[in-house]
């Protein structure tokens, strides 16, 4: 996918919402082993170019950071620097960190960090209360421009709206556990989180039902993650809240027109899908089938 970045691979479980990791699943799928990590043949993405000379990633594009990985894990640690240094040189890119591991992350910035690059989006797992009570005051003290919060597998309710009257959290995504031994997720608790980044202007998104999903009493089995998707969008929760601002620079170090930015193609289909408005659309390369 052209919105991943993947600098390595292989993670270690340390919380309840690594039980059943997609991660550790689809490897397993190949025979692989989850737990070995390894830099990837694609670490140098960010610097990729075109035969045309242009870069891959275009400016104003929101790139993933380690999903099949965390960003902070220890055994990467001897990999990070070079990770930070080829995010420098593209301040133009938006990059989406994503860690269990908040604990970490203050002696794992470098040296020139100051008070937070403006490209660097950071958010932190919170699957249930007693990971947010502990992620989320570590979360508010960091050096970061751009904070958010992932609830995803979302597998218990989450009180959160002290934290959200900060002003520092600026979105909340949510999302229902798939795969191997799947969890319920209940959309009492979607709705409450809803409400309360509702409350605060917070953008919020919920992206997918997850495999095992409670409504009204009653349990649905959505194995296909479009349906999932779709259902998600149905049930009419989101909400765009206060505009995010990135103050993108070209490696020069000067501001990008607007119409210089990455606008994001959507495809009918996509119109559909609960995740649209954190997504970073269609890069048209075909592999789906569609026109």
């Amino acid at each position: 996918m052209h919105d991943i970045w993947n600098p390595w691979h292989g993670c270690v479980k340390v919380s309840e919402g690594c039980q059943h990791c997609y991660m550790f699943f689809l490897d397993s799928l190949r025979d692989a082993d989850g737990s070995v990590i390894y830099q990837t043949r694609n670490f140098n993405y960010p610097l990729q170019r075109k035969r045309d000379g242009s870069f891959k990633i275009q400016s104003g594009e929101l790139i993933r950071v380690c999903m099949t990985s965390d960003f902070f894990l220890p055994d990467a640690d001897r990999w990070r620097a070079d990770a930070w240094r080829l995010m420098s040189e593209r301040p133009d890119v938006r990059f989406f960190l994503l860690t269990k591991r908040p604990e970490r992350v203050e002696a794992c910035l470098p040296k020139n960090w100051g008070d937070g690059w403006d490209n660097i989006f950071f958010n932190i797992t919170c699957e249930n209360q007693s990971r947010a009570d502990q992620r989320i005051p570590l979360l508010l003290k960091l050096p970061f421009k751009h904070k958010g919060v992932m609830a995803a597998p979302f597998i218990g309710p989450l009180q959160i709206e002290d934290h959200l009257a900060s002003g520092q959290i600026e979105q909340v995504i949510c999302g229902g556990e798939n795969y191997d031994g799947a969890r319920p997720c209940n959309f009492d608790w979607v709705r409450s989180l809803s409400e309360q980044c509702k409350s605060h202007d917070v953008r919020f998104c919920f992206i997918e039902t997850g495999t095992v999903f409670v409504k009204d009493g009653r349990t649905f089995h959505l194995p296909d993650k479009k349906i999932q998707s779709a259902m998600a969008l149905k049930a009419g929760v989101n909400h765009d809240g206060r505009p995010i601002k990135f103050n993108l620079r070209d490696p020069l170090g000067f501001e990008i027109s607007p119409e210089f930015l990455y606008k994001p193609y959507f495809r009918e289909s996509c119109e559909t899908c609960g995740s649209k408005m954190i997504c970073n659309g269609c890069c048209r390369c075909g592999k789906c089938g569609a026109e």
